[in-house]
This record gives C-alpha cells, structure tokens and sequence, in this order.
C-alpha cells in the first residue's frame, strides 16, 4: 500500500497574518476580477489550497458542490472559517496541507491563488495536486511569477533579503508556470497580467493566470 507523504511543519506567520486581511480587503479592482474569472465554470468538488482569509470564497459559481479550503496558518483559517459561513457555496475550511490529503481524496478541480509562491517546496505541492485529481481534472491558477528585466532583479533582491520574512514565505520570482509543466500538467490556456501601472515598484505586479489538466 502506498504511504502518504510525511506531514510538513506547521505554518506560523503571525506578522503576515495580521497585515493580510487588511491587504485582501483592498485588492485593486484588476485583482478580484481575475480571481472571479479563475473560479469561473467549475462543478463538483473543488480543492483551494491556500485559501487565506478566504477571499476567493465569495466568487465560486453555484455548479459547484463543495469546496474543500485548506488553510494552515491558525489565524488566517480563523478567518476563512467566517467567510465560509457567509458564503453561496458549500465550503469546508480545514488546516490541512495538500501533502497531508489521502490517495482516496480526489477532486474535479484545484483552485491555486497566490499561493505557490508562499510554500517550502512547489515542486513537491504540484506533484501532489496531480495526484489529487481526479481524470480529466483541472489546475485552476493565479499566481505571483518571475518578472523579466529591472523588475525581475529587483524580485530577487527582495526575495533574498526582507520579502518572504514579511509576506508569509512569498516568492516573487519563482518560475510557477514551468514547475506547473514539469509537475505532469498540461496548459490549456495562460497569460500575463499587470495589476499596477509599470511604474510602480512592486515585486508582485504581475501575475500568471491560467488553466491546466494533469497528463
């Protein structure tokens, strides 16, 4: 019998936990649109990894039955416990990992947002995601992705100093898009987005949006 994976340390970041909400409650409006359209279409069981305070809950369209929302950060999940309870759809919030679910566990979709960037290991968490869907399955995600150019030294500057030890782990200049392929997905569709003017100096600026079905 296959064994599961060996559970991953448990999440603290109690500074991001506290500025987090305040920052999700003030998304520009470029942001909560590609979230809704990241969620658009789904049906039947759902897994969203990473669900934070439960942002994305408010936008899953009534096809789907239930999602289940991992959040392993305490305070976050707290949060994202309320959220669910106020939401349209059906939605559990556990503080499990994806490393800790079961084989038997499969679901039609996984819901990614800016999300990837925050783990230990992406590689590992997409290769255990493949695993969780079930045939035909689909990768939904929106996520932080490595910039090209003046703006992707500026990632790895803060990515090396302050960025993760204030943002709950982020990585800004991870290349998302290429584990995602070497996980075992295929893309159906992906593109790029800008949520701020090029001027502005933010490490997450830009953002990869797309959809992909495991090999």
């Amino acid at each position: 019998m296959r064994s599961r994976p060996a559970s991953p340390a448990k999440v603290n970041h109690p500074f991001f936990a506290r500025i987090w909400p305040f920052v999700a409650a003030h998304e520009v409006a470029r942001v909560r649109a590609l979230r809704q359209e990241n969620l658009a279409g789904l049906s039947g069981r759902v897994l969203e990894v990473g669900a934070g305070v439960g942002t994305n809950f408010g936008y899953y369209p009534q096809s789907v039955d239930t999602v289940i929302a991992t959040e392993p950060e305490p305070r976050l999940a707290a949060r994202a416990r309320v959220a669910a309870a106020g939401a349209p759809s059906r939605i559990v919030v556990t503080d499990k990992t994806a490393e800790e679910f079961s084989d038997s566990e499969k679901f039609d979709a996984v819901v990614c947002s800016l999300v990837l960037c925050s783990v230990a290991d992406p590689d590992a968490v997409l290769r255990r995601l493949r695993a969780l869907l079930r045939p035909g399955g689909q990768l939904r995600y929106l996520e932080h992705v490595a910039s090209a150019g003046v703006r992707g030294v500026a990632q790895r500057f803060v990515d090396a100093t302050f960025w993760p030890k204030v943002a709950g782990n982020c990585h800004t200049h991870r290349d998302t898009e290429r584990a995602i392929v070497d996980a075992g997905f295929d893309v159906d569709s992906a593109r790029r987005e800008w949520t701020y003017p090029a001027w502005v100096p933010s490490p997450v600026s830009e953002l990869a949006l797309g959809r992909a079905r495991a090999r």
